[in-house]
């Protein structure tokens, strides 16, 4: 009686491993996942920079709207260093890491707030003298994060 054989051989003789066809198609399926799943979290991480310059822009029009309620309903004194003064969270240091404040226009019935994201994105809120507001973004130079042009509105 011959005894059983044990063990985890695939082919005579006891020969073990894989073929080389066989770990060609396992990094060839890796690949294909890998193609896939990295620009999807690449587009992530762009939404989130967005994002978070999208808080900072409302946070602003926010604090331009209690500005100017202190000031008789008046915009002219809606700028960078007195929203960064009403309001100590909004961030005006330059940066490449987060959003930032990057500008303001004021006049007496009107004004904006532009925030630059960590993308180069430029989010705009701007209030018309009619009381009229409107959201735009603008992208960096050669690149289409704005909803997939260079510009638009949020």
């Amino acid at each position: 009686m011959q005894a059983a054989r044990t063990g985890l051989g695939r082919g005579h003789g006891g020969q073990e491993g894989y073929s080389l066809i066989e770990l060609l198609v396992v990094v060839l399926v890796i690949g294909v996942l890998a193609a896939i799943a990295i620009p999807t979290f690449i587009g992530q991480t762009t939404k989130a920079s967005d994002a978070q310059a999208k808080e900072l822009a409302r946070t602003a029009e926010t604090t331009a709207e209690s500005i100017a309620t202190e000031h008789e309903g008046k915009y002219e004194n809606v700028s960078v260093e007195e929203l960064k003064k009403a309001e100590p969270t909004i961030t005006t240091t330059i940066s490449s890491k987060q959003a930032y404040l990057s500008g303001t226009t004021h006049a007496p019935s009107e004004y904006s707030v532009t925030v630059t994201s960590a993308t180069g994105d430029e989010l705009t809120i701007s209030r018309s003298a009619a009381g009229v507001i409107s959201r735009e973004c603008t992208s960096a130079a050669g690149k289409h994060n704005c909803s997939g042009k260079t510009t638009s509105s949020w």
